[in-house]
């Protein structure tokens, strides 16, 4: 079986790989983690630059989320792409093939939502394969609760 877990290295994205890592073990599952950085439009940045410094800081967030899944003993490996991150992770997940995808809602709502969109949202509705979506903890809620 065969896991894909979107990172942005958020404390929400942890919560997600924590929760794939407990489901991998159980179901034998190898976990692909995967970081996809969103290119700025043209004319907003100097893009070697940005890359550069973008690139050199999400294969560090890769290496250490790699680290700590190898240390709980599952088979994994990471992902970098450059794209539009929904797009991005389905195509990753039809690639693989991944039979399930874990990942994270940032759990915007209201006019944030609707100006922004929801990468989540939208991954849900395009993924060739069922996700899991790991929701935010309501503030004040205890662990285990």
């Amino acid at each position: 079986m065969m896991i894909l877990v979107p990172l942005d290295f958020s404390d929400h994205a942890q919560r997600a790989l924590t929760c794939a890592l407990e489901l991998a073990e159980p179901l034998q599952a190898r976990l692909t983690l995967l970081h996809v950085i969103h290119l700025p439009a043209p004319g907003e940045v100097d893009v070697a630059g940005y890359l550069s410094a973008v690139e050199a800081v999400a294969r560090q967030g890769l290496a250490t989320a790699l680290q700590r899944v190898r240390q709980a003993g599952i088979e994994a490996h990471s992902r970098l792409v450059h794209g539009v991150p929904w797009q991005q992770i389905v195509d990753t997940a039809r690639a693989l093939p991944a039979d399930l995808i874990v990942m994270a809602t940032h759990g915007r709502t209201g006019l944030q939502h609707a100006l922004i969109g929801s990468v989540t949202e939208r991954v849900v509705r395009h993924a060739p394969c069922p996700v899991l979506v790991v929701p935010l903890r309501a503030a004040g809620a205890q662990a285990g609760a």
